[in-house]
């Protein structure tokens, strides 16, 4: 048994035009029962994942993790029943991080002798990147969209509107149109992407877990998380290398979402939990810049 989250379902969309003749796109069939185009929104790749398996070797079980993603994962072990196998000692902590791209084994546990089938019944969670990353920027991140232009900061700590978790509390938002160029704010690998959703609202139901989303590795282990960006317009992929300031998507409005924006923020693993950390832009003259909330800032 395993408790870890996996990749979103694919949205359906709806196309079919209205009384009027105009083309409508919904996640919604017509109300009046009326024919529609129905296409399902797949993502354009395998989204990455940790699985974790026992195997039995001669007088023993292993319990190895293989881990598919593009950055290291700390997974956490929790038994609800072994039967014919020595428990864990008490003291120890059932965590490990998981190099990238590898299969690594986690423990091995002892077959008891003169009993029946050994079973082993257990869940796993998993939170990307190591509990030993330390945020270390070389230098400002820079603005994440294009040269020159400037938009306006909706929200940023300490305001909490939105951001009342520990992963978002230092996230920053930026109100821009849907479609706006995104650029990487700093260097890294791409290890997850969202990409297949298309709608947006307020009903968390619904909408929460519909935002699409890049995810990059940066060098000191924490990773940058852009979200609520347009569908069909991510041109990245799991295991690219991309540059500070490389074009990787538009912005959008989708998942649980106000309004169309950006929302950025940096991570790091806290010990099986992500935590945001403050951040800074790069400004004229290569200053540092301080987001907060109503501040329109410019891209240099």
């Amino acid at each position: 048994m395993y408790a870890a989250a996996g990749p979103a379902a694919a949205d359906t969309l709806y196309k079919y035009q209205d009384a009027d003749g105009n083309w409508i796109f919904s996640d919604r069939p017509p109300a009046d029962g009326s024919s529609a185009e129905i296409r399902r929104l797949e993502a354009s790749f395998e989204s990455p994942e940790l699985n974790v398996r026992h195997r039995v070797e001669g007088r023993r079980i292993e319990f190895v993790a293989e881990n598919r993603f593009h950055a290291p994962v700390e997974v956490m072990l929790r038994f609800q029943r072994l039967s014919g196998i020595r428990y864990p000692d008490a003291d120890e902590a059932l965590r490990w991080t998981v190099p990238a791209g590898s299969e690594s084994p986690l423990m091995v546990l002892e077959i008891l002798g003169n009993t029946g089938a050994p079973a082993a019944e257990y869940q796993y969670e998993y939170v990307a990147g190591s509990p030993d990353a330390a945020h270390r920027p070389e230098r400002p991140y820079r603005i994440p969209y294009a040269l020159a232009t400037r938009f306006m900061v909706t929200q940023a700590y300490p305001d909490t509107v939105t951001h009342r978790t520990p992963d978002s509390a230092h996230a920053v938002d930026f109100a821009m149109p849907v479609g706006t160029d995104i650029f990487a704010a700093r260097g890294g690998v791409v290890f997850a992407v969202t990409s297949q959703n298309y709608r947006g609202g307020l009903d968390t139901s619904r909408d929460g877990a519909r935002a699409n989303v890049v995810q990059i590795l940066h060098d000191d282990g924490t990773f940058a998380v852009y979200a609520h960006l347009n569908w069909n317009s991510i041109r990245v992929k799991p295991g690219d290398r991309v540059q500070r300031g490389q074009y990787i998507a538009d912005s959008g409005n989708t998942g649980f979402s106000t309004g169309p924006h950006l929302h950025f923020a940096v991570l790091r693993n806290a010990g099986m939990r992500l935590e945001s950390v403050p951040v800074t832009f790069e400004g004229r003259n290569a200053t540092s810049v301080v987001p907060t909330s109503g501040q329109f800032l410019t891209a240099y």
